[in-house]
């Protein structure tokens, strides 16, 4: 983790930082390597090579004057690596920083350079500024633990297959549809016979190629509901069993009505069940439900939310409120939502429903850190629970 002195610009007891920038590509590496002093080298070497990496930064040492012991602070860009190399980083001593991209400021040219060499430079002089103390220069992506990267995996594994399995049912739909054939029923285990006994407008069956495409598609669909069943049954054994912090927080959040199990796992193992906020400002801006006011002169306007966040919980946080408003009516969320928006247009509605979703999202927080329910929210009794599991 990033000390309190090298955040304060200090040194480390030796007196002296190397600063070290990476740029990542999937076969070459380029590392550019700056001393206080001013002086630079840069190098390149094959990727994932974290041996060679370490050696490089020993001989920037060397070349550029530092003593062996010279504390090393470098980042790189998130990006499709990953956090393996931030975990290898931090294994080999070198305190490492992984970077928002998007934070980053660009030049606003119709046309720009753009170069890696550029992107170094560009780093470089954005970690000199960080480590000294500049907090507004870029965004620090929270890095989660192994286990919670695991863990997630298996949440975002149960979205991918539910994708999934709405494109093979739209895929065998579509080839019904445009046979004229509407109504039959989609998948199962007698799929196949199923599909032998339809018959066309003029009373034929399916042409040969046509059944078979419906068959294989039919076949594809049930491995990914088996798939997408075993998931599910290892998220609720994990749920039921595990003593982990995204464990207790799925089941605290489960005893809330309008909260099922499927958003319950998604808010706690991608923001609530790990990482922890200073303040709802913090909370909200990780989901990218933050206003984003523009006021230049005489111009004045709202521009709507960021969504710079955490895309997928944004949109699992935006279903839950409208469920919020269905299973918890006599909370004081769901009052004031009837109160503001609930006689206006559609369009007043979808916007009252971010606002609602963002304060639905400081009362869940509250709810996990603080144990205060949401005013006049009411929990599951016992036999619901029985019932939703």
């Amino acid at each position: 983790m990033t000390t309190q002195a090298t955040l304060a610009g200090e040194t480390n007891a030796c007196g002296q930082v190397l600063y070290m920038v990476l740029e990542l590509s999937d076969r070459t590496w380029k590392a550019l390597f700056a001393a206080p002093s001013g002086r630079r080298r840069e190098r390149s070497l094959a990727a994932r090579d974290i041996e060679g990496l370490v050696a490089e930064i020993a001989e920037a040492k060397r070349k550029l004057g530092l003593p062996p012991a010279a504390h090393v602070v470098s980042c790189y860009e998130a990006g499709r690596d990953g956090f393996w190399l931030h975990r290898a980083l931090l294994a080999a001593g070198v305190e490492n920083l992984v970077v928002d991209s998007s934070s980053i400021e660009v030049p606003q040219r119709a046309r720009r350079k753009k170069t890696d060499r550029i992107d170094l430079v560009k780093l470089m002089a954005l970690l000199v500024r960080y480590v000294g103390g500049e907090r507004g220069v870029w965004s620090v992506v929270r890095v989660p633990d192994v286990e919670v990267e695991d863990v997630r995996q298996l949440s975002r594994g149960i979205d991918r297959l539910k994708t999934e399995r709405g494109r093979h049912i739209a895929r065998l739909k579509s080839l019904l549809v445009k046979e004229g054939i509407k109504g039959l029923r989609i998948g199962g285990a007698d799929w196949a016979e199923r599909v032998g006994k339809v018959r066309l407008w003029d009373g034929s069956g399916l042409r040969p190629r046509l059944a078979h495409e419906l068959i294989l598609e039919g076949e594809r669909l049930a491995l990914v509901e088996r798939q997408l069943a075993d998931l599910k049954a290892e998220r609720e054994a994990l749920v039921a069993s595990s003593d982990s912090k995204i464990a207790g927080a799925t089941r605290r959040l489960r005893e809330l009505g309008a909260i099922a199990e499927e958003s319950s796992f998604v808010f706690s193992t991608e923001v609530l069940g790990w990482r922890t906020f200073a303040n709802r400002r913090e909370l909200a801006g990780a989901l990218g439900v933050t206003g984003m006011p523009f006021n230049s002169g005489n111009s004045e306007r709202e521009q709507g939310i960021s969504k710079a966040g955490n895309r997928r919980m944004r949109a699992m946080l935006m279903e839950i409120a409208w469920c919020w408003l269905r299973y918890q009516p006599e909370s004081a969320l769901s009052r004031w939502f009837e109160r503001r928006f609930a006689k206006g247009s559609s369009r007043l509605r979808r916007i009252g429903i971010v606002a609602l979703a963002r304060k639905l999202l400081v009362a869940l927080w509250r709810y996990l850190e603080e144990g205060l329910v949401p005013e006049g929210a009411s929990l599951k009794t016992p036999k619901t629970r029985r019932a939703a599991a």
